[in-house]
């Protein structure tokens, strides 16, 4: 077959794809195909946090020109052609943080040791405040091949003093390939205000990068926390984008004191959150890369403009409320990670957002879980055996493209204001992010985004948790996607201590259990999701509504059925569960259903999966006296 003629088979196949769409579209629409667009699939198409459009179907169509092998600019595919395909990316675990024998430097060595012989092929070592005391350094890292095993401190305000320990250890180990020693200090002073951290000045983090220059190991000073902008709520293009700007802040800062643009290049890494959305992650550690590169480019170093990137399983969208679903949330999210060429990667414990961890659950299992969840993808699933897999990927690719767009769109923004640090002072940063984080909260409220086992799915019978462990863990600038829901949990929670009970809601399943079934579990979910038992006495008629009400006590009743059941018989049960003493009645359903009816038989409100529930949750509470 000739290449036009391939070319007009497949547009055939593409045009009696759109027609099959359409017609289905049409149908469940209830609708004429011709009253659709000619371009019907679109009507399928979803939008991100970064207004990127996202297609439900990609083809060949969108097909995009074979990039640069790995290691080559602008490095989308990867900045290390030689990385060992049996190993994959690192895989980084945190040590050394308060309640891990931070005040004990030989268990806590015996720790990292245990971890590096089970898997752990990078260290980030928390240092200082809340951590390990710098001068207990050599006797942390006794027994540590620094050659073998990267080592990202986190030391914030004690970096000067943690970098002197860590260059006395490597000054007096024996090693042949120092150029192998790979050091972070994690200096992150243009971001630790954002994030409520505390840091050195910049000044003073211009002298560690001139002693770092100097040494004969690969020393990088600056660690540019793109996780900031995302705790705060900003999308993954924001993310970048600021990230982007910060590093470009860096550089002009050391340039401006007579360091080359090429070691000041190399003085920066990048630390990204890679979310449980698999293929946006993907996307953003590709699209990032890029965009550093054209950063390197333009300041006359491409060659140098390959920073490293770290990645770290997001603190936002982990949860209080079954945490073991964070071990899922995780293990898409280091996937995503690492099939986008993350050169490092930490995957949080699954129950890092309760204060204390879970409940029955010790520190060593919560760390050993988090460090197989990427072993088992490196080790049995194989991901690190190819570069880049998801190159040549119409969806990724695109994707990849439009989230570069949007991230260099942002970061020019921040350059009009005059640069990031100004972009900062007057608020403009904040404030977009905050606009962003406005929309997924309002999302998540309205359960347009789902959070499996919080505003969905939620397991009402899970044990309440103790006040130390719903507490905000880490900086109060960590905006975790669920705390709305979570925060009605805690007060069923307390009103169940107190009442021995949970505040409890009459479901009034009219007709059938084929009937009522899809509302009344649809109720159930959403009354869950805030901490409201719906006690459920089986299909009813309107004779039997006042025996459920005295037997449940109940002050707030959901009726559930069917439009066709609701014509014949809501009004009526609405009266009756009046008349019963039911103070609030809402139904299942939407308000249409009523047009025309008012007075005393209409509904107090109206439950469809449009309604804000975090709002209707909240109200109930109140009225069932669950205390704020």
């Amino acid at each position: 077959m000739s290449i036009a003629s391939h070319e007009d088979a497949a547009r055939s196949a593409h045009a009696a794809w759109q027609k099959a769409v359409a017609g289905v579209l049409a149908k469940s629409r209830r609708v004429e195909v011709a009253d659709l667009p000619a371009d019907a699939e679109h009507l399928l198409d979803s939008t991100t946090y970064d207004d990127i459009t996202v297609s439900p179907l990609y083809t060949a169509f969108d097909e995009r020109p074979e990039g640069p092998l790995p290691g080559q600019f602008p490095y989308l595919r990867g900045r290390d052609p030689h990385r060992d395909v049996n190993a994959g990316w690192k895989v980084c675990t945190r040590h050394g943080s308060l309640g891990d024998a931070a005040d004990d430097a030989s268990t806590l060595n015996t720790q990292i040791l245990d971890s590096l012989s089970n898997g752990t092929s990078a260290l980030w070592l928390t240092v200082g405040g809340g951590g390990v005391d710098p001068t207990a350094l050599p006797e942390v890292l006794r027994g540590v091949f620094l050659e073998l095993a990267p080592l990202t401190l986190d030391a914030r305000a004690d970096v000067r003093a943690a970098a002197t320990a860590v260059f006395g250890v490597l000054d007096s180990a024996d090693i042949d390939d120092r150029a192998a020693v790979d050091v972070r200090l994690g200096v992150s002073t243009l971001t630790a205000g954002l994030g409520a951290a505390e840091s050195i000045e910049l000044a003073e983090a211009l002298e560690l990068v001139r002693e770092s220059i100097g040494r004969a190991e690969t020393v990088r000073t600056i660690t540019v926390e793109g996780t900031v902008f995302h705790n705060l709520g900003g999308g993954d293009a924001q993310e970048i984008g600021a990230a982007i700007a910060a590093g470009l802040e860096y550089l002009r800062s050391m340039t401006d004191a007579g360091i080359d643009i090429s070691d000041a290049l190399r003085q920066i890494e990048f630390r990204f959150a890679a979310t449980d959305d698999q293929f946006q992650t993907i996307a953003k550690f590709r699209a990032a890369r890029t965009l550093w590169a054209r950063i390197a480019q333009v300041c006359g170093a491409p060659d140098a403009g390959d920073a490293p990137q770290h990645a770290v399983t997001s603190e936002a969208m982990m949860s209080q409320r079954d945490p073991w679903v964070n071990m899922l949330r995780t293990t898409l999210a280091s996937f995503g990670a690492g099939v986008g060429g993350a050169d490092s990667v930490t995957v949080l414990p699954f129950d890092a957002a309760l204060g204390g961890g879970a409940a029955g659950v010790s520190k060593t299992f919560a760390a050993r879980i988090a460090r197989n969840t990427q072993l088992l993808l490196l080790e049995e699933a194989h991901l690190g055996r190819v570069l880049d897999p998801g190159a040549g990927s119409w969806y990724i690719e695109e994707l990849t493209s439009a989230v570069a767009a949007k991230a260099w769109e942002f970061f020019q923004t921040i350059e009009a204001s005059g640069g990031f640090r100004a972009a900062v002072d007057d608020g403009s940063l904040v404030a977009a992010i905050e606009k962003t984080r406005a929309e997924r909260d309002s999302d998540v409220a309205h359960r347009l985004t789902p959070l499996t086992g919080v505003n969905e799915f939620p397991n009402l019978a899970e044990a309440a948790l103790s006040p130390e462990q719903t507490a905000q863990q880490g900086p109060a600038t960590v905006y975790r996607y669920g705390r709305a829901f979570e925060t009605l949990r805690d007060r069923s929670d307390a009103f169940l201590a107190e009442h021995d009970s949970r505040p409890a809601v009459l479901l009034v399943p009219l007709g059938s259990v084929a009937e009522h079934n899809v509302r009344t579990t649809f109720a159930s979910n959403l009354l869950a999701s805030g901490g409201i038992e719906a006690v459920n006495p089986g299909p009813l008629t309107v004779d039997g509504i006042a025996g459920s009400v005295e037997t449940s006590g109940a002050r707030i009743a959901v009726v559930c059925g069917t439009d066709k059941r609701y014509a014949d018989e809501a009004a009526t049960a609405v009266d009756a569960l009046r008349a019963a003493g039911v103070t609030q009645v809402l139904l299942a359903g939407p308000e249409k259903i009523f047009a025309g009816i008012e007075g005393t038989s209409r509904p107090d409100g109206f439950l469809t999966a449009k309604v804000d529930a975090v709002a209707v949750l909240t109200e109930l509470l109140d009225t069932l006296g669950a205390s704020k």
